[in-house]
């Protein structure tokens, strides 16, 4: 799986919209500033079937695109965006997140010059196959999302934090994010949060009330299917996956720096346990980003109740 992190600084129009149309989708971009003057600040990282990203254009622009095969959810972290689709009229302002559909064309009439946006792009296939997992029965054809989505509480706030956490690491290549064994577990991570955060919590017509789980998340779920001739949205007619899980996510995954270290610890865990003759504990800490030898061994033992040395002594 072929995975990468990108840096994008340019004051040149053509430069930046190739560079924005092969992180996420091709458009045509028109200019609204009245000097002409852009400067495109980009950083993204691919994790295989999600694309993280934050984006400013430093200058009004409208942006015509048509979605294929992929959803993209932009969050406004500073200035607003408006679009329109199929009639109807979004805008996003910081704590808001605008919905675009996958192959549904939609205009951006504005993206205003001091709109930074967090981007999360979400393979069609793999979000749609994620929900039906999810969520416990198919829903294809007909994965419909809300035009807009309120990140101001929970569970909604509880993954914007989680993916804002992700990208402010995109300051400088995003090595780690992009590992190949690292980013399908952060994919997986944030689609599952938000499939989670876009399901109501309230039951639904015809379901059963949610099941709590002591020690782990359960996926069960009740549906009522709709009437016949109507088609059904998500998850406008689905009792949610559990009350248990959405709490989870929210204590445990609200940090995306214990969501990191917990991958890294299990990887240095299994490349220790299946250490090869010459190498050392800080070779395998150093593969895993842990710089520090005592800060590893410290995080190890509160992981696992031993420090790597005595691991692998026995």
């Amino acid at each position: 799986m072929t995975m990468a992190s990108t840096i994008t600084e340019t004051q040149d129009w053509d430069a930046a919209s190739r560079a924005v149309a092969g992180a996420y989708f091709p458009h045509t971009l028109t200019d609204l500033s009245p000097n002409g003057a852009m400067k495109l600040s980009m950083r993204t990282v691919d994790l295989g079937p999600v694309t993280l990203g934050r984006l400013g254009w430093g200058a009004d622009v409208s942006i015509e695109c048509d979605y294929p095969d992929a959803y993209e959810i932009n969050i406004p972290l500073s200035g607003s965006l408006e679009s329109c689709s199929q009639g109807d009229t979004v805008l996003s302002r910081p704590g808001q997140a605008t919905v675009f559909r996958a192959d549904e064309p939609t205009l951006i009439t504005r993206w205003s010059g001091d709109c930074s946006v967090l981007g999360v792009k979400f393979d069609s296939a793999y979000l749609e196959q994620e929900a039906d997992r999810i969520l416990g029965s198919d829903l294809r054809p007909g994965l419909h999302l809300p035009s807009q989505i309120d990140l101001t509480e929970a569970p909604g706030h509880s993954w914007f934090r989680l993916v804002r956490s992700l990208t402010a690491q995109l300051r400088e290549p995003a090595d780690l994010l992009a590992n190949r064994v690292v980013g399908p577990q952060l994919a997986g991570a944030i689609t599952s949060a938000f499939v989670l955060a876009v399901t109501p919590d309230e039951e639904v017509r015809g379901g059963a009330p949610d099941r709590e789980s002591s020690s782990e998340c359960s996926t069960d779920s009740t549906t009522t299917r709709p009437a016949p001739g109507r088609q059904p949205t998500w998850p406008s007619w689905r009792v949610p996956a559990s009350a248990g899980c959405r709490k989870g996510f929210a204590s445990t995954s609200g940090a995306a720096s214990e969501c990191l270290l917990d991958i890294r610890l299990s990887r240095a865990d299994a490349d220790l346990r299946a250490l090869e003759p010459g190498v050392t504990v800080s070779e395998v800490a150093a593969r895993w980003g842990f710089t520090h030898a005592g800060r590893f061994s410290a995080a190890y033992r509160r992981r696992y109740g031993k420090s790597p040395s005595e691991l692998i002594r026995f």
